[in-house]
């Protein structure tokens, strides 16, 4: 297996190219005006309604917060304005939809099965292996940055869904852009992504923190009275089962982590399974991720801020985990080390779709080995991390800041020394 190790995440060394295309970022100007945003997605889609206001009351406080990220460069603002464009269209087109199918919110869901942990601690794994059973519904990366069809945008005579087709050359462009971002999260588009980008139709949810320093939404965001949005969520999900079945979802976030009051009352007949891995680990890779996009969306990879900003954020997820990891009643909990879950990725899965009530035939086993070891961990290399030379982290001051989360999982085994 290779190794690969980035030397440059604090400073970063670039081609020629690579410095044109970074001068040109630092020049660029993006208009991210709520009046602007809105215009655009209003032409992308030909409708006008959001829904409920609130939409753009929180559209407006996240624009803020992005614009006063003033080390954010014009690539980096570009990325938040295709993201948000992309989000307000999607609205526009589930509004649309539900006025033609107000039937789709009368679907039954059945209890779904819930991956909440940490980034980077397995979740993204675990929840393609489940997603191999098909008893269930998952969110494939091609249907999240789509979720609604463009109305008359059919399938080809290929039978291939055009939102598939878009999402391979996004997937493309990326990967071209930044070829290592596939060792650390490789969002390929048939692979299952978050819900919380879907309940982002809300403009209610966390991922504008891994693109932009937004400490102001972080703030508003924990504010939000997250019971209203994971019913959105459900209510969105139910819509897209109205497109396409079946009725039972298999999901996963990182939010849910301190979001388990709202997640449990939207979807109280919900099996959790509940990743556990070193919080150390975590940070480390997350912060690895981050810093080598941050080279391209960013005028300087301020390391130092990065790691500052993450070690706290993570620490406020953990502390919200283990406060309210009780109200997932415990018959329908499973706690999945990480180390036992790489050990024994099929008996790990098992043991989830035991505990939501389903048998695991031969047939489902021989499936899950298949995908196991079609997808083994670290297929086209391994990064290498350094805490101390690339953040100016002491592993074991982290490991201390966090101990209160060992001690609520000893399971937890430590891996970063």
């Amino acid at each position: 297996m290779t190794t690969i190790r980035i030397p440059d995440l604090r400073e970063p060394i670039r081609t020629p190219e690579e410095r044109q295309i970074h001068e040109m970022s630092l020049s660029m100007e993006v208009d991210l005006s709520v009046d602007s945003l809105v215009a655009a997605a209003t032409r992308r889609t030909g409708l006008t309604d959001f829904g409920a206001t609130g939409v753009l009351d929180r559209l407006a406080l996240q624009v803020a917060a992005v614009d006063a990220d003033a080390g954010l460069a014009g690539i980096g603002r570009y990325l938040v304005r295709r993201r948000l464009v992309g989000l307000l269209s999607a609205r526009l087109r589930y509004e649309d939809y539900l006025r033609r199918h107000p039937e789709a919110h009368d679907i039954d869901l059945d209890p779904p099965v819930i991956v909440v942990g940490l980034p980077r601690s397995g979740t993204t794994h675990l929840v393609n292996l489940l997603a191999e059973d098909p008893r269930f519904r998952s969110l494939p990366f091609w249907e999240l940055l789509e979720p609604i069809p463009v109305t008359g945008d059919g399938p080809g005579r290929d039978g291939v869904d055009p939102r598939y087709l878009r999402a391979v050359e996004q997937h493309r462009i990326t990967r071209e852009a930044s070829p290592l971002t596939a060792l650390m999260h490789d969002q390929a588009p048939s692979s299952i992504e978050e819900e919380c980008e879907l309940m982002d139709l809300d403009l209610c949810a966390y991922p504008l923190e891994w693109i932009a320093r937004v400490p102001s939404w972080r703030d508003h965001y924990l504010r939000l009275d997250q019971h209203a949005h994971y019913r959105f969520l459900r209510e969105a999900l139910q819509v897209l089962t109205h497109l396409r079945g079946p009725r039972r979802w298999v999901l996963k976030s990182p939010q849910h982590l301190e979001q388990l009051g709202p997640l449990m009352a939207a979807f109280p007949d919900a099996t959790v399974a509940f990743t556990l891995r070193d919080p150390v680990a975590v940070l480390q890779s997350a912060l690895t991720m981050l810093a080598y996009a941050d080279r391209t969306r960013r005028a300087s990879v301020d390391a130092d801020e990065l790691a500052a900003y993450w070690v706290d954020r993570i620490e406020r997820l953990l502390r919200a985990a283990v406060r309210d990891a009780q109200l997932i009643p415990s018959g329908r909990r499973v706690d999945i080390a990480f180390h036992r879950f790489m050990a024994d990725q099929v008996g790990a899965v098992t043991s989830v779709l035991h505990a939501a009530g389903l048998e695991v035939s031969d047939t489902d086993s021989a499936r899950f080995d298949t995908y196991v070891g079609s997808h083994p961990r670290g297929r086209d290399g391994r990064l290498a991390y350094d805490l101390r030379e690339d953040f100016g982290l002491d592993p074991s001051t982290v490991f201390d800041r966090y101990a209160f989360y060992f001690d609520a999982f000893p399971e937890v085994r430590r891996e970063v020394h």
